[in-house]
């Protein structure tokens, strides 16, 4: 008699139809849930537990847990359920919205596969590891349990097919970030940054947010072939706003303006009468200007290259020589330094006409009595 009522019950549920249960057993490839309003049991069986692949039940559900199933199969002495079939018809119509709107919102990575990370949002969506993050990632091992912001990139209902992106949600921040460091900066500034990326042209740095650009030119008082020479990637550095261009998103550093400059304890190190090694950086009209320490050059003016009388300084000089040079005067207020090449020649001896003026003048010495005194020695 019972038998026959479980089957009348049995009979009023359909294929499609939607119930709530209990779990009231979890085995290793099924599930039994007693269903709401009545004492039928269904099977869940594991493939339709989740979107993702399950090596056992409980790794996906617990007895006393309240479902939501569909009715798949209706047999004489059981009921075939599936939460995955409503898990996926609520997920398809909440991420169509999410399309819609461009909303954020979190998902758990579940597996790392060939190609990107998996993730349950009540179906299985994909995230391209061209979409993972803004920058290169080699390995994506840690990545598994690990919760990301997301939002929907594609939807395919008929290849079940979900893209997600989290580099879309990355640089979207970034760029809000940005805007907000743009509307803050004022030319002037000093700033604490991280250098982010080397190029052949300069530095980019991240000053919280917004990246600069510190052009080569800028990087130190002295000369710099290519910027690894002076800074490397990840470095913090301390930099000044040169310009901000808040329409284009440009920001322009320098961090050779917050170094101490070359010519600051100059009179110190630099004296009047020093003698010191140079190398001729450039040669003008009017003289020959040497570096005598690192960003610092003085003037060797043409009339002290040389004792000789020259047209111009190619004539005896090239850039890039290396050169000894007397200082003569050195003005740190005013950056300048006067040098002279021609005190350090060697003089041409001088000859000493003293002794025969001496001569000259000592009691009207003359040729006649001379030259009268040796005739007399012959006679």
């Amino acid at each position: 008699m019972v038998e026959d009522m479980n089957q009348v019950e049995v009979k009023t549920l359909q294929v499609g139809d939607i119930v709530s249960g209990i779990v009231t057993k979890v085995e290793e490839k099924q599930v039994l849930v007693e269903l709401e309003g009545s004492k039928l049991d269904g099977i869940l069986p594991i493939s339709e537990l989740s979107s993702l692949h399950i090596e056992k039940a409980g790794d996906a559900i617990e007895e006393g847990a309240k479902v939501e199933v569909k009715v798949m199969k209706v047999e004489d002495e059981a009921l075939i359920l599936s939460k995955r079939a409503v898990d996926a018809e609520k997920a398809w119509e909440d991420l169509e919205a999410k399309l819609a709107s461009g909303e954020v919102f979190e998902s758990e990575v579940k597996d790392v596969v060939k190609g990107g990370l998996v993730v349950d949002i009540g179906l299985r969506g994909f995230i391209p590891a061209s979409l993972v993050e803004a920058h290169y990632v080699e390995d994506f091992t840690d990545y598994k349990g690990k919760t990301l912001t997301v939002k929907v990139v594609e939807l395919d209902r008929e290849k079940n097919r979900v893209i997600l992106s989290h580099r879309a949600v990355v640089e979207e921040e970034a760029a809000n970030q940005k805007k907000h460091v743009l509307q803050s900066l004022e030319a002037g500034q000093v700033l604490e940054g991280t250098v982010q990326r080397l190029t052949n042209f300069g530095v980019f740095v991240d000053i919280g947010g917004g990246d600069g650009l510190v052009h080569i030119s800028q990087l130190s008082h002295t000369h710099v072939n290519k910027p690894s020479d002076v800074v490397e990637e990840g470095q913090q550095v301390k930099v000044k706003v040169l310009s901000v261009d808040k329409e284009n998103g440009r920001i322009s550093l320098s961090i050779k303006d917050t170094l101490e400059g070359p010519w600051s304890n100059i009179s110190s190190t630099v004296k009047k009468g020093d003698v010191l090694e140079g190398t001729v950086q450039r040669l003008v009209s009017f003289g020959a200007f040497v570096e005598v320490a690192p960003g610092v050059e003085g003037l060797v003016h043409i009339s002290h290259i040389a004792n000789k009388h020259i047209n111009t300084p190619h004539e005896v000089l090239s850039e890039g020589e290396k050169v000894t040079v007397k200082v003569l005067d050195v003005n740190q207020a005013e950056k300048r330094i006067s040098l002279s090449m021609r005190e350090l020649e060697e003089q041409e001896p001088e000859v000493d006409y003293s002794a025969y003026q001496k001569q000259a003048d000592s009691g009207g010495f003359q040729l006649g009595e001379m030259i009268g005194d040796q005739l007399k020695k012959l006679k």
